[in-house]
């Protein structure tokens, strides 16, 4: 193959496909490498972290970050946002403060409206003094007492809807509901498949393993790196590493050391009785990987839902946290999770533990006992970078000239990443200077919401799931 590309991409989770994107937007001759036959596998997604309030334990600067990248990433695939909110709580046996809590959010909003001062389109978790709101155990009282509402929409209304179900005794106050939005895993893979097909810059080559990369900058040849795949060696100028955990595997073939753990976890799907109005997200939070660590509930369409339970049992696993050993750059599972990644999960063990994770939701909602498992579970191991095994924020490094590792932790990162090495490919001289950069992005605005909803089902069957966790919650 004689042509050279500009930019060779390995992985197309979504870290890759940004970068692909944003790069293909701009005209830059790109090559998109993925050895499944579509994009963005895992592991899940299922919320943007607009605020990290999933985790009490991160800093606030890791919030605002994970704010500010949310907003972004939810502009520019609007079509895989669920507008709905996520109700934040801690049980009494735990130790964390509210007033710890109340305290960020309060941040937070501050924070908001400093992002919509910079850009009034920045607005896309309504208005700032509707961030969150608070209910102190009177107001929690008084609204259980009124009727639920079908589709609610106000933050009385989606506490009043959750109240007929969970058990607030169990739980200090205030609580609150916090615009904390649902982000659809197989619309965002649908859009991206679909736009990079129709670009004219960017050739996604799916079903396609890359089997090696050659180093050939010092061979006075007129590209830089040989991506070599079974059939076919791709020429390329400069080298995106975009392979999730799985990018130390790269490091090791071109004698790179990186620091680095990397994690494998679960999210397990149910199926509960029709109720009479929508729920929020809900999130009881608990120390991680204790007997009582965190329960995530979240709802999809059609009565199925997702559960995080953030114990060993559940979504956390022995041994699924591990650290590159001295002189290595991947780390390397045990022989468990290896085949639950590579040839899937024992029957037996779908059941236990979506059965587990049943049981850690009803504890705080009692009806929720009659659940039952809803299909496979959503999985995948995700790296982060260094040894700081709360990290969230994504990170890119570039360990050689012409030579990019991504390193995202949470997919809200992944626009952030991909301009950082879109900058340094334009400092290396590789590309001419970009015009100002936009959030905007044609070739994903191009592509319709009919097109996303018949291949983000198409994309949820084809991998073993319910047709209905391709649809928003909220598709008003």
């Amino acid at each position: 193959m004689n042509k050279i590309y500009n930019v060779g991409v390995i992985g197309g989770g979504v870290s890759g496909v940004i970068t692909a994107l944003e790069l293909a937007k701009n005209g830059v001759e790109t090559v998109l490498f993925e050895q499944k036959n579509s994009v963005v596998n895992g592991p899940p997604f299922c919320h943007l972290h607009a605020g990290g309030n999933l985790y009490p334990d991160i800093s606030d600067e890791q919030c605002r970050i994970l704010m500010k990248q949310s907003i972004e990433m939810a502009r520019l695939f609007p079509q895989s946002i669920d507008k709905r909110p996520t109700f934040i709580s801690i049980p009494k046996t735990q130790k964390y403060d509210v007033n710890k809590i109340q305290s960020r959010l309060e941040m937070l909003v501050e924070y908001y409206k400093s992002l919509i001062d910079e850009d009034p389109e920045n607005e896309i978790l309504g208005a700032p003094e509707d961030y969150f709101k608070s209910f102190s155990k009177a107001e929690i009282k008084a609204l259980a007492e009124k009727p639920e509402v079908k589709i609610p929409s106000t933050a009385d209304e989606w506490m009043t809807n959750s109240l007929k179900f969970i058990d607030y005794e169990k739980l200090k106050t205030p609580v609150s509901i916090v615009q904390e939005y649902g982000w659809n895993l197989f619309r965002l893979a649908a859009q991206a498949q679909l736009a990079l097909n129709k670009s004219e810059n960017c050739l996604l080559k799916t079903n396609t393993e890359v089997k090696s990369i050659k180093d050939v900058r010092n061979q006075k040849v007129d590209y830089n790196w040989e991506i070599h795949t079974e059939n076919d060696v791709f020429k390329v100028n400069y080298l995106v590493n975009s392979c999730g955990f799985k990018t130390g595997q790269f490091d090791e073939s071109l004698h790179i050391k990186n620091e680095r753990l990397i994690e494998f976890k679960a999210a397990y799907v149910s199926k509960w009785q029709p109720i009479l109005g929508l729920i929020p997200e809900l999130i009881f939070h608990g120390e991680r990987g204790t007997p009582n660590g965190m329960v995530q509930l979240t709802p999809y369409s059609d009565d199925y839902y997702q559960i995080h339970g953030m114990t060993q049992n559940i979504t956390l696993f022995k041994d699924g946290l591990i650290h590159a050993k001295k002189n290595e750059a991947q780390p390397k599972f045990k022989a468990d999770i290896n085949q639950k990644l590579d040839k899937g999960w024992d029957e037996k063990d779908i059941e236990q533990r979506t059965k587990s994770a049943i049981t850690s939701v009803a504890h705080y909602l009692p009806d929720f006992a009659s659940a039952t498992v809803g299909g496979p579970p959503l999985f995948g191991a995700q790296q982060i970078p260094g040894d700081d095994a709360t990290l969230r924020v994504g990170e890119v490094s570039f360990p050689y000239k012409s030579y990019a590792r991504s390193e995202i932790v949470k997919a809200s990162s992944a626009l952030t990443v991909a301009n950082q090495i879109i900058d340094k490919i334009q400092e290396e001289g590789i590309i001419p200077l970009l015009k100002k950069k936009s959030l905007n992005n044609f070739l994903l605005e191009a592509v319709s919401k009919n097109e996303i909803d018949e291949f983000s089902m198409e994309l949820a069957i084809e991998r073993g799931y319910p047709g209905a966790l391709s649809k928003l919650v909220m598709n008003l």
